[in-house]
């Protein structure tokens, strides 16, 4: 997991970078500059020799970013123009000090062509001046260094002229956008617009990304996001008070390697799960969770429906699944009855899942959803109406018998008992914490939230997994990842967080293979189903 840290955070730890380990903060500056120049020369294709870019630049140290990076391209034989957004003896600091060498450089005798100039821009009248004078390059790059990690306000006057320009600049098909730290506009400790900011092809943010970089909707302006490394100690970064994380590949390649199918593997060690799911007009939801559930790697699966369904889920299902038939109202869903029978069943595997399809109308199957979770006897991981049955929430999950909650926001205000959720990340960690529970919240940028504080931003997956039957498949996923961690451990809090990230980090990769082969149109949840083995594999490989 990746720390996301604020920007007061990150101010906090560039200072504990110079005082403690003598790094000073125009080396780190210039280290943010080279950084910025390797991936940019990357992304055109390993030179920016006779390419032309515009940097705009900030009084701030992002400004101060966008002068050195200036100078870098300079020397990589680009032909850069600089424009100051602000009077130079306004800059301070490492900033000043950057923007004051490129303005001796321009005016060198000893660069005739001058291939980098640096244009003053104080006020709105300048900046149209500028714009309506013929510049002497045809930018292919343009580069935003004009606020980074440093704005919480709306832009106004000259800036919302220049956002303008942005958005002409963008239009253009040979035009790239780069922004340094975060696209200038949005505040970086903010998931929400504030007011107009520029939209990037690609952002280089430094030591950690910011959470308008990583959680929408303000990650969504941010392009291609990269991170780039300048020199801070990596103990400074774990050491912030932060909670908040990105997962990464190697949360999943570290579940899968631990989890890793040895020669002496049998079914039971690689882990059992029943699913209680279905009724008399959903028999679909059953089989895409159970189906999902043996896909995803678990050892051995049970499907459990309503006893008036089993033929029919019996012959939809594949042909490895166990199906059971429980009491069921008149109308076809669970009784509560079923209860006692469940419990017995679910006594003899490592995971349940519980509410695919089920129907909350009944006050019986409520009744039998209350009963079977009070009563556990093994982690359960619970979805769609086994949510709305215990809506709102007033259960604890427990150490040895964790609570896997999976709702989308929808479902996640009933359970809450909240009319409205405005931030998603506190109101995921607060629930989990008061619950002891593990949450994972879906939607556009799922999250995961433990019982200790912590939440985790899962970055993989589109917005072409919003079909039907996607919750269902990924409560098969996450109860097969659970299964064959439980298959060798002894449940806790600690490695089904750690199992749900890995889950929901696959998930999405497949999700994301899928768009590729079939377009987010089109794509289904049997196809995110389908390429678990190919995500799982780009992990491995």
């Amino acid at each position: 997991m990746q720390k996301v840290v604020t920007a007061e955070q990150m101010r906090e730890i560039d200072r504990l970078t110079t005082e403690r380990y003598g790094i000073p903060s125009i080396l780190l500056m210039e280290n943010a500059a080279h950084a910025a120049a390797r991936i940019i020369t990357e992304k055109l294709g390993g030179s920016v020799e006779g390419k032309s870019f515009l940097i705009l630049c900030g009084k701030g140290n992002n400004g101060g970013d966008g002068a050195a990076l200036a100078r870098i391209l300079w020397t990589l034989d680009a032909f850069v123009q600089v424009v100051l957004i602000g009077r130079l003896s306004e800059a301070k600091s490492d900033a000043k000090i950057n923007l004051e060498i490129l303005e001796k450089l321009t005016y060198q005798s000893l660069f005739p062509f001058r291939r980098i100039d640096i244009e003053i821009c104080s006020n709105l009248d300048e900046w149209n001046s500028f714009l309506e004078e013929p510049a002497f390059i045809e930018p292919i790059v343009v580069i935003d260094c004009l606020f980074g990690t440093g704005l919480d306000r709306p832009l106004s006057g000259i800036y919302e002229s220049i956002i303008s320009c942005f958005e002409i600049w963008r239009s253009y098909d040979n035009k790239t956008i780069i922004s340094l730290d975060v696209p200038s506009g949005l505040d970086a400790d903010s998931a929400e617009q504030i007011g107009k900011n520029i939209w990037a092809d690609s952002t280089v943010t430094f030591t950690a990304p910011k959470l308008a970089n990583i959680f929408p909707p303000a990650s969504n302006f941010n392009g291609e996001l990269v991170v780039a490394n300048i020199g801070s100690p990596q103990d400074l970064v774990d050491n912030s008070p932060s909670q908040t994380f990105v997962a990464e590949k190697q949360d999943a390649q570290d579940w899968l390697n631990k989890t890793k199918v040895k020669a002496a593997s049998y079914k039971k060690n690689r882990g059992t799960a029943l699913i209680i799911a279905g009724s008399k007009n959903y028999t679909g939801a059953a089989v895409l969770a159970a189906n999902a559930c043996f896909a995803a790697g678990a050892g051995m699966v049970s499907l459990g429906v309503p006893q008036s369904i089993q033929e029919i889920v019996a012959a939809k299902v594949l042909e490895e699944i166990i199906t059971r038939g429980f009491a069921e109202t008149k109308n076809g869903a669970f009784a509560k009855t079923a209860a006692k029978d469940v419990l017995e069943a679910s006594a003899k595997v490592n995971v349940v899942a519980l509410g695919c399809g089920l129907t909350s109308d009944e006050a019986s199957t409520k009744n039998f959803v209350r009963e079977v979770v009070t009563k556990r006897r093994t982690p359960i991981v619970i979805d769609a109406d086994g949510l709305n049955a215990l809506a709102p929430l007033d259960l604890q999950g427990s150490e040895e018998l964790p609570l896997i909650l999976t709702p989308h926001i929808g479902e996640f205000q009933t359970l809450a008992g909240k009319k409205e959720i405005t931030d998603k990340i506190a109101s995921a960690r607060e629930f989990a914490e008061k619950h002891n529970v593990v949450l994972l919240l879906k939607g556009e940028r799922s999250l995961i939230a433990a019982p200790d504080g912590r939440v985790v931003i899962n970055p993989t997956g589109n917005a072409g997994i919003a079909r039907a039957g996607a919750g269902d498949t990924l409560t098969g996923i996450v109860t097969a990842f659970l299964a064959q961690t439980y298959g060798t451990e002894e449940p806790s809090l600690e490695n089904t967080f750690q199992t749900v990230i890995a889950a929901l980090y696959i998930a999405g990769l497949a999700g994301d293979i899928a768009a590729e082969k079939f377009g987010e149109r089109l794509m289904s949840a049997t196809d995110v189903r389908d390429c678990l083995g190919e995500a799982i594999a780009s992990i491995t490989n």
